[in-house]
C-alpha cells in the first residue's frame, strides 16, 4: 500500500474532486482517502478474491432486489475527511448516483460493509474504518481478518451508538458467521 499526504483542502468538495480525478497506475487499483491521505492499493490476490466471492454469493441469496451489492463503490465519511472503497457494501440502489462521475455515496446510506484485511492494511480496517463506520452509524461492519492476533477470524460489529459499535461477535475461520437482521444470513467460512 502506498500513501502520500494529500494537500490541505479547504472544503470537502475539493477533496472529493481530487479523488474523482486521480490518475491510477491501472484501473484495478483502488484509491481511498483516509483522513486526507491518499492511499493507493494494488488489486487483491486470489485468497482475498475467493473470500469476497463466498460472501458475495451468500449475500445475493439474502438481499432483496432493491439493494445492491457492490465491490468498487466509494463511501464518503466527511466527518473523517475520508473516502473508502469497501471490499463489499450493501446500499439501496436508489441511493446510487445516476451520473457518470465517480461520486461517493454517503456512508450513512450503507446497510452492511465488509472489509477483508491484507497484511498491509489490516490496522486501517481494524481501527480507522471501524471508527469511521461506527461514526456513520452503518448498522453492520463485517471485518474478515486473516491476520487477527488470536488467529484468523470474522468480527461482526453491530448496534452503532454515539460513534462506537456496542456489539462485537467473533467467529473463527471454519465456523459459520451469523449476520443479524435485516440479513438473517449464515455465511460459511470453511473456504476462507
Amino acid at each position: 500500500m502506498n500513501a502520500a499526504p494529500a494537500p490541505s483542502y479547504s472544503t470537502w468538495d475539493e477533496l472529493v474532486q481530487n479523488w474523482q480525478h486521480l490518475d491510477l497506475p491501472d484501473k484495478a487499483w483502488r484509491a481511498e482517502i483516509i483522513e486526507e491521505t491518499i492511499v493507493m492499493t494494488p488489486p487483491p490476490g486470489p485468497a482475498h478474491n475467493m473470500i469476497a466471492d463466498v460472501v458475495h454469493r451468500e449475500l445475493v441469496g439474502a438481499v432483496p432486489r432493491e439493494l445492491g451489492i457492490f465491490q468498487t463503490l466509494g463511501i464518503a465519511v466527511p466527518l473523517r475527511r475520508s473516502i473508502f472503497i469497501p471490499d463489499l457494501v450493501v446500499v439501496p440502489r436508489a441511493d446510487i448516483p445516476g451520473r457518470s462521475d465517480p461520486q461517493p455515496v454517503p456512508a450513512e446510506r450503507a446497510l452492511l460493509i465488509v472489509e477483508i484485511t491484507s497484511k498491509s492494511n489490516a490496522d486501517v480496517d481494524r481501527k480507522q474504518k471501524l471508527w469511521s463506520y461506527a461514526q456513520a452509524e452503518i448498522p453492520l461492519y463485517v471485518l474478515i481478518d486473516e491476520f487477527a492476533a488470536d488467529g484468523p477470524a470474522v468480527f461482526v460489529h453491530s448496534e452503532p451508538h454515539e460513534g462506537r459499535y456496542r456489539k462485537r461477535e467473533l467467529f473463527p475461520f471454519g465456523k459459520p458467521v451469523e449476520l443479524p437482521a435485516p440479513f438473517d444470513l449464515t455465511i460459511p467460512t470453511d473456504e476462507f
